[in-house]
C-alpha cells in the first residue's frame, strides 16, 4: 500500500495543468513514476472514489479529484459511503485513525437513523 504516492499524484493532479492533460491522454503512463499497487492503479484510472476513500485518501484532495472527472458533490458523498460498504472500513490515514467507519454507522452510534438524521423528538 502506498497511501502516500496516491495521494502525492492526485495532489500534483490537482495543481498542475500539464499533469491534468497527461492524465486525460494516457492515465495509465502518467502513473508510473509513481511506486503503486495494481489496486491503486485501478482505482485512480476507472476512476473508483470509493476505492480511494477505503484506501485511506484525505477527503480534501478527493474531492478535487471527483470533480476533475465531473462527479456531482452529492454522487462523490455517495460514492465514498458506497466505498465504505464495497471495501471495509478506511484501511489507512487520518479516517483509519479516528476510528470513522461510514456516515450510517457512525449515526447510528449517535442514535441517528440513516445518515445523519436524527430520530423523532431530538
Amino acid at each position: 500500500m502506498s497511501l502516500y504516492y496516491v495521494q502525492k499524484f492526485l495532489y500534483e493532479l490537482n495543481r498542475d495543468p500539464a499533469l491534468k492533460d497527461a492524465y486525460g491522454a494516457d492515465r495509465f503512463a502518467v502513473l508510473e513514476p509513481y511506486e503503486l499497487t495494481d489496486e491503486e492503479v485501478t482505482a485512480l484510472t476507472e476512476p473508483d472514489i470509493g476505492l480511494l476513500y477505503h484506501l485511506g485518501v484525505n477527503g480534501q484532495i478527493l474531492m478535487h479529484f471527483a470533480a476533475l472527472h465531473h462527479i456531482e458533490w452529492t454522487d462523490y458523498l455517495q460514492r465514498m459511503r458506497d466505498g465504505i460498504t464495497a471495501y471495509g472500513p478506511v484501511r489507512e490515514g487520518v479516517y483509519a485513525v479516528t476510528g470513522y467507519e461510514g456516515v450510517d454507522e457512525h449515526a447510528a452510534k449517535l442514535g441517528h437513523r440513516g445518515p445523519a438524521a436524527p430520530e423523532e423528538g431530538d
